[in-house]
């Protein structure tokens, strides 16, 4: 091997390189093409294991050649390589172009479950009336929970609550949300104008219309010269704003220890498939439960009523069983969308 042969085989491997650079499409070939050229073990190394035999005067000679074919090499690649990117880049904005104008997907839209939403439906109806929303406690004592309530201990109606007691003596989870009448009047004198609504818990075994967990709201008025007639009045428009323009509503004589007199509500719709359903109690505060609130009863009156909400979201929604409330199953949610 002599000095001519090894610089045409580097120039011959210069040539066939150049080809071979131009046909490549892609940058891992590239790439692969580039390391077998120029590699540790690429095809310059392979000639040039041949200069050992080259006399020493003409070693030097066969290494200027070999560096310039080594550079010329690299040149084309790195000019195919920017070729190549150049295309690819702009073959993949055209792969990923966005048009902007087309609508994207429907976003999931969600609801309120029924029982905030026929809150929400009953305090915006009494907002017109004045009335705001306070919030009472869930863990109530004997005391404002009954005793306060004109409910001593002793008295037949406590058989109508099964409570459920805590260890601590004396407190309870609250069996109703009448003992924020008392917390409110005591909070402030009146003019009082609330709803109190809440969940209330009591003992009992849970069927398609009971259960050991439901909620209430509780509406209070107490002002000067408040009479039944504007009880009447402001839970007749109560009833037209849940039900519709055309519900009407009965009021019959009821008892509450709390309210005196007392009156049962019943309200009728059309395409009501039960004739007259009752939907709340309510009546006049009771003197006493006046006076344990801190307001004189010889100067100011009151009406309250109570109303189940679980009740009017059944009656308003068709729903037949109570306990689809608590399942926390989409598909029932999905309905009220």
């Amino acid at each position: 091997m002599d000095l001519a042969a090894l610089e045409k085989q580097l120039r011959t491997l210069q040539a066939d390189a150049a080809s071979r650079i131009a046909a490549v499409q892609t940058t891992p070939d590239l790439d692969e093409l580039g390391s077998s050229l120029l590699g540790k073990r690429g095809a310059i190394t392979e000639i040039l294991r041949g200069i050992g035999a080259l006399p020493a005067d003409d070693r030097p000679k066969i290494g200027v050649v070999a560096n310039e074919v080594r550079a010329a090499i690299d040149a084309l690649v790195n000019t195919r390589r920017d070729a190549l990117s150049a295309g690819e880049l702009l073959a993949r904005i055209e792969r990923e172009r966005v048009d902007a104008t087309t609508p994207g997907p429907a976003p999931r839209v969600g609801s309120l479950h029924p029982i905030p939403e026929t809150i929400a439906a009953i305090a915006e109806i009494m907002s017109s009336f004045g009335f705001v929303v306070a919030e009472g406690q869930e863990i109530e004592d004997d005391v404002t929970n009954f005793q306060l309530l004109n409910i001593p201990e002793d008295h037949p109606s406590r058989d109508l609550w099964d409570t459920l007691y805590l260890q601590e003596p004396g407190r309870l989870l609250r069996t109703h949300t009448s003992p924020g009448q008392i917390r409110t009047m005591k909070a402030g004198g009146p003019p009082i104008r609330v709803i109190l609504p809440g969940r209330c818990f009591r003992y009992e075994a849970v069927d398609a219309s009971h259960g050991f967990e439901f909620h209430q709201v509780e509406g209070l008025l107490v002002d000067r010269g408040a009479t039944l007639a504007d009880l009447k009045g402001i839970l007749d428009e109560l009833a037209k704003g849940l039900f519709g323009a055309a519900a009407r509503t009965r009021f019959r004589p009821g008892y509450y220890p709390f309210t005196e007199p007392s009156v049962a509500v019943d309200v009728s719709w059309p395409g009501s498939k039960d004739g007259w359903m009752t939907i709340l109690g309510a009546g006049m505060v009771h003197p006493v439960v006046l006076e344990n609130g801190g307001i004189d009863p010889e100067t100011h009156q009151g009406f309250a009523f109570g109303l189940g909400v679980e009740r009017i979201a059944m009656l308003r929604h068709d729903i037949p069983d109570l306990r689809t409330f608590l399942e926390n199953d989409l598909r029932f949610l999905a309905g009220f969308r």
